[in-house]
């Protein structure tokens, strides 16, 4: 029992790996749609790649969205408008014009003309009347149909023309006077009719809305049928407008229908098998190319969140409306890689996260090749993601990417332009927007998983930070030194393009256990006095090595990144303290062990912990140059670094012979300038 519990404990790393790998691979399928998929690809206006399509089953036409749309906009322009009509408002209105029509006129008028005002009057208020006076004004078509109501009972059809507004009395009153050629009567019926007449219709929206809702819900969603095994396309056939909609009744039929219980089974295998596939390729790729992330069970589990993460935001947005599904800012996923590990491992991850989400989102195929590009762009294009332009840069480039694309699909699917959804550029858009919140979450996920980017690392290269003013106040000649080194190591970065950010604040720091005891280092030897005359061999050796030992635990007490961390471990590998070693074996030829005067490693693992390497022993060794000349320095720079090689100490980091050749054209230039040779002019 307790040899399996030490098992256990040994190899509990990769027990979490897989525990991690089985909880990931379970979450992405619950988010997976739990029915079949369609197992063609069509287009149209393409060939039928597969073979003669036969409907496996009886299945419906739909029609398409703009058809729908159509219809729908054609009932709705064809619902009649209802109005409440108020009869009595027309009783009121005469009963009050029969009592006071005498009053408007002079009392000189001959009973048989005021007779004739009177009847005037009435057709007055049955023109006005006749379908009604609007309480408000509405921005109808004239040409609209109405129907009045009276206590939600039909009275009477027409049409918007024929309804008054009360703007219109005025002009009513006076084509009835023209009719009756007494015109001259105007401003006595004006003014009487001004107080007496008052609004009686009313636009009744709920029950109108009723009707159309009721109208709008017998449109047919379908338009004819197919019968099983009737042939739907033949191999080559090119798929036109019609074949390709009865196709995606096809596939939406499909994918809609009501699985067994044994079929749900199987579907839910199948896709925890590919899932599986997916992530083990992940974790392969990270075992055989970044072994230093694989074993950093933190890191993986950083790169498996971000991945769940990503399709979980996916699947929340296709669910709740699948047309907003290019909103989702996929690029932030290598752009955050990217700033934490390396372009490879942000690329690689991201195609395999968006071969996952096209098991969910509509049109995989447009998706998943837009997805790809704009990831292979963004790896291309964001560099130095702590700049604030190149961020902006990389996503205006990235937007432009996602349009361009889209329009190409579009051209390639339709033929033409012509109905081309602008809408869909404003998704990109607000995308492109929504990539530029990779600043803050990067900062977030720093804090939260205690990785470092770029952003950190320019912080850290600051030299007025707390450690480094403390390393320049203790250690002044290390100070300097490590100035000097991390400006040779950031040129020789560049030149290899490896991270010359992290390579520069690594040789900022990487000397820092020189604090605890610093005069026994011969830069910070300012008096003259050597104390290691006062010590053994072994003791000075023990003491310079220790400065290693001591780096590492300042660096963890001041909270340094691990990163960083590792050039401090790598600085010199496992070379030997040579001057103390070469004393010893001259006393004690015998009794001299290496182990003792070594370095306890590891070797450098990486590009930039080997060009650190290279650098800190070149500008070191460089302060004994007497009377440098160009040949001297090239032949003292090829000797300490081919010394280095031929120690094996480059056999863990992943550089080439072609980029250490061009490290040491790069130490000689900068050295050269260090030293101002000039050529000899004669006198």
């Amino acid at each position: 029992m307790k040899d399996f519990i030490n098992k256990l404990y040994r190899n509990h790393a990769l027990i979490y790996k897989g525990l991690l790998f089985v909880a990931t691979t379970f979450f992405i399928v619950y988010l997976f749609p739990k029915s079949g998929k369609f197992k063609y690809d069509f287009e149209k206006g393409k060939p039928w790649q597969s073979e003669n399509l036969q409907a496996p089953f009886n299945f419906a036409i739909k029609k398409t969205d703009a058809e729908i749309t159509k219809e729908k906009a054609q009932v709705e322009a064809q619902i009649p408008l209802y109005f409440d009509v108020d009869y009595e408002v027309k009783n009121k209105v005469e009963n009050d014009y029969l009592t006071q029509y005498k009053s408007a006129f002079q009392d000189s008028l001959s009973t048989s003309e005021l007779s004739r005002l009177k009847r005037v009057g009435e057709d007055i208020i049955s023109e006005l009347y006749d379908y009604g006076i609007l309480e408000e004004n509405h921005n109808f078509s004239a040409e609209r149909q109405i129907i009045l109501l009276n206590k939600r009972a039909q009275v009477k059809e027409g049409f918007i023309s024929d309804l008054v507004k009360q703007d219109d009395v005025s002009s009513i009153i006076t084509n009835v006077l023209k009719q009756h050629n007494l015109t001259s009567y105007k401003t006595q019926f004006t003014a009487l009719f001004f107080d007496l007449v008052e609004p009686n219709l009313i636009f009744d929206s709920s029950f109108t809305n009723k009707v159309k809702a009721d109208e709008l819900n017998k449109i047919s969603f379908t338009r004819g049928s197919i019968a099983k095994e009737t042939l739907i396309v033949s191999k080559g056939e090119v798929v036109d407008e019609d074949t390709y909609q009865i196709l995606k009744s096809l596939q939406q039929e499909y994918e809609s229908q009501v699985w067994n219980k044994s079929n749900y089974i199987w579907v839910l295998i199948a896709y925890t098998v590919l899932v599986a596939l997916a992530l083990l390729m992940l974790l392969l790729f990270l075992q055989k190319y970044r072994i230093t992330v694989f074993d950093d069970n933190t890191k993986v589990t950083f790169i498996f969140f971000n991945v769940a993460l990503t399709i979980l935001i996916s699947t929340m947005v296709v669910n709740y409306n699948s047309k907003y599904i290019y909103v989702v800012p996929i690029c932030i996923l290598p752009l955050v890689f990217k700033a934490f590990f390396d372009a490879r491992l942000g690329l690689f991850a991201h195609v395999l996260t968006v071969l996952l989400l096209g098991f969910i989102v509509p049109n995989s195929y447009e998706y998943m090749f837009l997805q790809i590009i704009a990831g292979i762009v963004t790896i291309l294009t964001v560099s130095e993601l702590y700049k604030r332009a190149n961020l902006f840069i990389s996503v205006g480039q990235i937007t432009l990417i996602y349009i361009v694309a889209y329009f190409a699909f579009f051209v390639i699917h339709e033929g033409s332009v012509t109905e081309l959804k602008w809408e869909t550029f404003i998704w990109f858009i607000l995308c492109g927007l929504a990539t530029l919140f990779v600043q803050p979450l990067i900062y977030a996920y720093e804090k939260l998983f205690g990785l470092v980017s770029d952003v950190s690392l320019l912080e850290l290269s600051d030299t007025n930070s707390k450690l480094l003013k403390e390393l320049s106040n203790k250690a002044p000649g290390t100070f300097h030194h490590s100035l000097n080194v991390a400006n040779l190591a950031e040129a020789s970065a560049n030149e290899i393009g490896a991270n010359a950010m992290l390579t520069r604040v690594g040789a900022l720091y990487h000397d820092i256990g020189k604090m605890k005891n610093p005069t026994y280092f011969t830069e910070n030897q300012s008096t003259g006095i050597n104390p290691h005359q006062e010590l053994s061999n072994r003791e000075s050796a023990q003491i310079i090595v220790d400065h290693v030992i001591n780096g590492i635990e300042i660096a963890r007490k001041n909270n340094l990144p691990d990163r960083v961390i590792d050039f401090i471990r790598t600085h010199h590998g496992t070379s030997l303290v040579y001057y103390f070693y070469a004393q010893e074996k001259k006393a004690f030829p015998d009794d001299t062990n290496k182990e003792d005067f070594s370095y306890p490693g590891p070797k450098p693992f990486s590009k930039e912990t080997a060009i650190l390497m290279m650098c800190d022993s070149v500008e070191a060794a460089s302060k004994s140059l007497k009377e440098p000349t160009t040949t001297k320095i090239e032949a003292f720079v090829e000797n300490i670094i081919n010394k280095q090689i031929e120690e094996g100490q480059f056999l863990n980091a992943n550089i080439t012979f072609k980029e250490i050749q061009s490290i040491k054209k790069v130490l000689k230039h900068k050295l050269a300038n260090i030293y101002h040779l000039r050529i000899e002019y004669p006198e």
